[in-house]
């Protein structure tokens, strides 16, 4: 095993394991996936509540830092034997520091977490639209039942609009979870669990599966993409229409049997694989794992196991002509 020496002893690991400490703690605070930047008045009671927690504990483990330097200062230097009898108020100290102010410290943090419960609790009347989301290994499938709208790995939602994501899982259990937008709600196998995201502003929120559901759950990403109520209204236009057809990269998608997978309004139905209806207009591919350009989007067709390993998707061995086709047609598909 190799150690560290240097002239000052332990000086150099200590250096080194508080830089990576610094480092892993810098990276927590990076404010894509914050829950310390709430976009919505459940997100901001769930802050909320962190914040009063964060004090509160502060507040109790200073008090009891204090006390105990103040008892070690008056005990410093004397080696007298220790007069263990009670002294006046000794009893009265130890039951109000060790019960009294620990009851009302618990029991007041209890009430404020049960008044906080009404805007993260499941939602119990009608909202604007209901949006299902699939959690399925290792992507998520989005329907908007009302629209018609089939889609995968990003969720079109518009501003001050209150939405209910319908939760619901297709193999394991999984965990839908917008930090920035409200709290985290699981997919259990045979359960419709319910939640209502509703952002104040327009923006791109990234989520993320929160339970581990296998080997590739950190790269299970998604985006919360809330919009105008006009320019909301032009995307599902858009999500409705049918691709044209005739294009000579749809034979190569047919004929090397993608739509067994993947479903393209009007060409294939395929259940497996997310619908690539519309997948030109996504910001990125694989659930989150790489942007949604032509390179990426080729090396994952010829490769998809070096970008994401385990996934259900097989390599596809095509000519340069072939590939270059298909990713034409598919970067078509908006």
């Amino acid at each position: 095993m190799r150690f560290w020496v240097t002239e000052s002893g332990n000086a150099a690991p200590v250096r080194r394991v508080a830089l990576v400490g610094g480092v892993v703690v810098l990276a927590g605070c990076a404010d894509e996936q914050s829950t310390l930047r709430p976009e919505s008045d459940a997100a901001r009671s769930v802050a909320t509540m962190w914040w009063v927690m964060l004090v509160a504990s502060a507040i109790v483990v200073g008090v009891v830092t204090l006390l105990v330097l103040l008892t070690l200062l008056k005990r410093r230097g004397r080696r007298d034997r220790v007069d263990r009898t009670d002294s006046p108020g000794a009893t009265t100290a130890v039951l109000v520091s060790g019960a009294i102010v620990p009851a009302v410290v618990l029991v007041a943090l209890f009430v404020y977490v049960l008044a906080s419960l009404g805007a993260t609790s499941q939602p119990s009347g009608g909202t604007a639209f209901p949006i299902e989301v699939v959690g399925k290994q290792w992507f998520w499938a989005v329907r908007y039942p009302e629209q018609h709208i089939a889609t995968a790995n990003e969720i079109h939602v518009p501003v001050g609009v209150p939405v209910e994501v319908v939760a619901v899982t297709d193999d394991v259990i999984h965990s839908f979870w917008v930090p920035r937008l409200n709290r985290k709600i699981d997919m259990i196998p045979g359960r419709r669990n319910r939640l209502r995201i509703e952002a104040d502003r327009a923006g791109v929120y990234r989520g993320q599966c929160a339970e581990f559901c296998g080997l590739q759950h950190a790269n299970m990403a998604f985006y919360v993409i809330a919009q105008s109520r006009r320019d909301f209204e032009r995307w599902v236009e858009r999500e409705q229409q049918t691709p044209q057809r005739g294009a000579p990269g749809e034979r190569v998608f047919v004929d090397t049997g993608c739509g067994g997978c993947h479903t393209i309004r009007g060409v294939s139905n395929g259940t497996i694989g997310p619908d690539l209806t519309h997948v030109g207009s996504r910001t990125t591919l694989a659930a989150g794992t790489i942007p949604n350009r032509k390179g990426y989007l080729g090396g994952w067709i010829l490769d998809p196991q070096h970008v994401k390993p385990g996934n259900k998707m097989p390599g596809l061995p095509l000519s340069g002509r072939d590939l270059q086709e298909l990713l034409d047609y598919l970067e078509s598909l908006r």
